[in-house]
């Protein structure tokens, strides 16, 4: 054995220790004060929080993570276990519906998949990068194609990540040819996803903005006589959303617009030639038809019902007369759907449950009170700390969809009584729970970015895939979604 993998295994070994022995020392703790309440003198919404983040860092299933933290934090605030069980339970409907939705989006995207017609524009996108294009031109149109298609996957046909390891494989051959440099493609495609479903009121933009952001808001600012329409929510975040607009474009036109070389590998031409040599099976003309109609079908029972469930559903329940799969497969598909979301559906029921826990433990007035005093009628600092506080939760657990609840409860209220407008607490709020979203390890963006870009093994999923956009998405969104709070 060589000397840097015995390095390498010592330190990984190491890594996995401290991880042990950190997860000791946070079990410790949980059972310090469910055994002994208040023995930390900690407002108990801090600690709540706090110990889901640290859970969640150490790798801790975010279920756990959860429902550790929450229940840690009723015990210490003076609650039962049994009246802490009481209040998760009692607010697990809320998060359960928008689960219900995402489970079937997942179904809807699987048939859509099933249908080949994402085969098939990958197929046509590789055709023609190997046309007479300017590497230029053929560059930037690239990058065009990878902005629409990761705004079709959230707001028109939402299959979220699915269309990236589709799509982007039997290019990367292309990419090597080009000097391309995958940095910049997956702050690229990170970006445009964000901004797709934070500012686009039609699917994924549909659940985040409508189904999660307002009724959090309103619930949250009630004692404030706050009352925030659907129709002010996606102007709230324009600005917020342009920081990352930035950032997208300061990573292409700046960051990495310098070529990067690649090693041309067997694997990487072998994927490109496949894609040309073997074309996807032909989509019949009526089979077309029924895939179009789906999809109108979903995106008007979005616009004229506002339910993104419906649609998926009534699109689902199209494909399947449309023999893309036969009716004795239906099961099969809408099963792999449900394992694709199922993960994020458990995570925003849950935090659902997480945020009426920090409700009941009747703490938040006072943790309201103490930031108050701590910030002052500083609007400038009170801002920009909610902002990167809310970059630290979401980093934590990788889903800004399951970060409203938890922060709701706590800056709807400080926003309000510190002066914020309704738009610009809509704007804090909504920014604040997206932030870290597009740079988390264990965002599904992220991982969606790296599964189709590092398909030849030439691409590190922390340092060009996490990094990366975490810089160009988070640090624009920042600047903005501080400038929104204070002029809004």
């Amino acid at each position: 054995m060589t000397v840097a993998v015995e390095a390498s295994l010592k330190e990984a070994s190491s890594v996995k220790s401290f991880q042990k022995i950190a997860i000791g020392v946070v079990v410790l703790l949980c059972a310090l004060v469910v055994f002994q309440p208040g023995i930390f003198p900690i407002n108990s919404v801090i600690l709540a929080i706090s110990l889901m983040i640290v859970m969640c860092l150490l790798r801790v299933p975010v279920p756990i993570a959860l429902i550790g933290g929450a229940l840690v934090g009723a015990i210490n605030s003076g609650l039962s276990v049994s009246q802490a069980l009481e209040a998760y339970n009692s607010n697990l409907g809320a998060g359960a519906q928008v689960g219900m939705t995402y489970v079937m989006i997942g179904a809807f995207a699987v048939a859509l998949a099933r249908s080949g017609i994402l085969d098939l524009f990958a197929n046509k996108v590789t055709m023609a990068v190997s046309c007479g294009v300017s590497a230029r031109g053929l560059k930037w149109g690239l990058y065009a194609i990878f902005v629409i298609v990761s705004v079709i996957s959230q707001n028109l046909v939402p299959v979220h990540i699915a269309f990236i390891p589709v799509m982007i494989p039997p290019l990367l051959a292309t990419f090597n040819r080009l000097g391309i440099d995958r940095r910049a493609i997956a702050c690229v495609i990170a970006c445009s996803i964000s901004i797709s479903y934070l500012l686009l009121p039609t699917g994924f933009g549909a659940i985040y903005l409508f189904e999660i952001l307002l009724p959090n808001l309103n619930e949250a600012g009630a004692g404030f006589n706050l009352n925030i329409v659907a129709k002010q929510v996606p102007h709230a975040m324009f600005l917020p959303v342009m920081g990352i607009v930035a950032g997208m474009l300061f990573a292409v036109f700046i960051s990495y617009r310098r070529p990067r070389r690649y090693q041309s590998s067997s694997k990487s031409e072998l994927l490109v030639d496949a894609a040309k040599d073997v074309a996807p099976s032909p989509i019949a003309l009526s089979q077309l038809l029924f895939v179009v109609a789906a999809v109108v079908v979903a995106l008007c029972c979005q616009l004229w019902f506002d339910s993104l469930l419906l649609g998926a559903m009534l699109g689902f329940v199209i494909l399947s007369f449309s023999g893309v799969f036969t009716w004795q497969q239906q099961d099969d598909v809408f099963t792999e759907g449900m394992r694709m979301m199922v993960q994020i559906a458990i995570i925003i029921t849950l935090a659902a449950g997480f945020s009426g826990v920090l409700n009941a433990t009747n703490e938040i007035p006072a943790l309201i009170e103490t930031s108050k005093a701590m910030i002052g009628d500083n609007q400038m600092f009170a801002a920009l700390m909610m902002l990167l506080v809310g970059l630290f939760i979401t980093i934590g657990f990788g889903d800004s969809f399951a970060s409203v609840p938890i922060l709701a409860p706590i800056y709807v209220p400080l926003a309000l009584s510190l002066g914020f407008s309704p738009m610009a607490t809509v704007a804090l709020l909504g920014a604040s729970a997206a932030l870290g979203d597009a740079g988390s390890p264990a965002s599904t963006i992220s991982l969606g970015v790296t599964s189709g870009l590092n398909a030849d093994g030439q691409h590190d999923h922390l340092h060009d895939s996490v990094i990366p956009t975490f810089l160009h998405a988070n640090v624009g969104m920042v600047l903005f979604a501080w400038l929104a709070a204070l002029i809004l």
